[in-house]
């Protein structure tokens, strides 16, 4: 695999998966994204980072970014380059906003970009890229084809597809300053449930999927979860306790992925209150996916 470009800009998007009811299957795309320029150099690979995580996340070989797009590369018999990385991040870390699935298919998209081959490295072959990387799909579906997606394993396949989505729903994200890591959110949650709390969360998940499509005045009671967020709780009190403030309003509030933060879609952002101590960002839902282009 030769290359045909050694400069290249990728595009990600910030996605939330769950969605409350739809645990580990349900996501949505967000307006909100992180731009990565690439440039194959003859030193030593190197990263910059500017915005979220800047001063924080590695500027090395060990840069996620920088380690996908290596990853790829090998992937599809290209030869090794080392990669001058330039990161303007808009996708808080840390937060349950898709960030290291961005950041997987950003590299997955760099390899893309340079290779004069892409179509080996298809939109479906960057979501099972992104996905075997993250070890579940529901961020790699959003964050690759945008939108609202459903996400599953067969075997030990990811798959996707795309769900229909009412143009009038919007999002708003509630971000706090903390994080809680992935591994100590999913560390929280019971190896069994209740069968009663799987029939509920069945019959809501499919709810929600309509509700997204169809009618938007269903997503509250859609998105009412009983396998994962209630288990949260000792992990993020706080987040927990504004879910259900929101949600004693009538809003259709819910642990955005991982969190802490939280997610509320909505039709009307303006009736999301602001809460104190809490970064308050309206967002559209994102048509596209994550994208890249080559650079004269």
């Amino acid at each position: 695999m030769r290359f045909a470009a050694d400069h290249v800009v990728a595009r990600v998007p910030a996605t939330s998966a769950n969605l409350g009811s739809g645990f580990d299957s349900l996501g949505l795309a967000l307006e909100l994204w992180d731009e990565v320029e690439a440039r194959a150099v003859a030193g030593p690979s190197r990263v910059t980072v500017r915005g979220e995580g800047a001063g924080q996340l590695p500027q090395d070989d060990s840069h996620l970014v920088l380690r996908a797009a290596h990853r790829a590369l090998e992937a599809v018999g290209a030869p090794p380059v080392n990669l001058e990385l330039n990161c303007f991040n808009r996708i808080p870390q840390g937060k349950g906003l898709g960030s290291s699935a961005a950041a997987v298919a950003a590299g997955a998209l760099i390899a893309r970009g340079l290779i004069a081959n892409p179509a080996v490295l298809n939109a479906g072959r960057v979501f099972q890229f992104t996905a075997g990387h993250e070890g579940h799909p529901d961020n790699a579906a959003p964050v690759v084809f945008g939108g609202a997606t459903v996400a599953w394993m067969a075997g030990t396949t990811p798959k996707a597809a795309q769900l229909q989505l009412d143009p009038a729903i919007r999002a708003v994200a509630l971000i706090p300053d903390g994080v809680v890591a992935t591994a100590v959110a999913r560390s929280a949650l019971p190896v069994r449930v209740p069968h009663v709390d799987a029939a509920f969360n069945v019959s809501r998940a499919a709810l929600l999927v309509h509700a997204l499509a169809f009618d938007p005045a269903l997503l509250f009671d859609a998105t009412q979860d009983r396998l994962h967020e209630p288990y949260r709780a000792e992990v993020m009190p706080a987040t927990t306790q504004l879910v259900a403030d929101l949600r004693q309003n009538g809003l259709a509030a819910v642990i955005s992925g991982a969190g802490p933060a939280v997610l509320v879609l909505t039709t009307d952002p303006d009736e999301v209150p602001e809460p104190s101590g809490w970064r308050f960002q309206p967002l559209a839902i994102a048509a596209r996916g994550a994208n890249v282009a080559r650079v004269d």
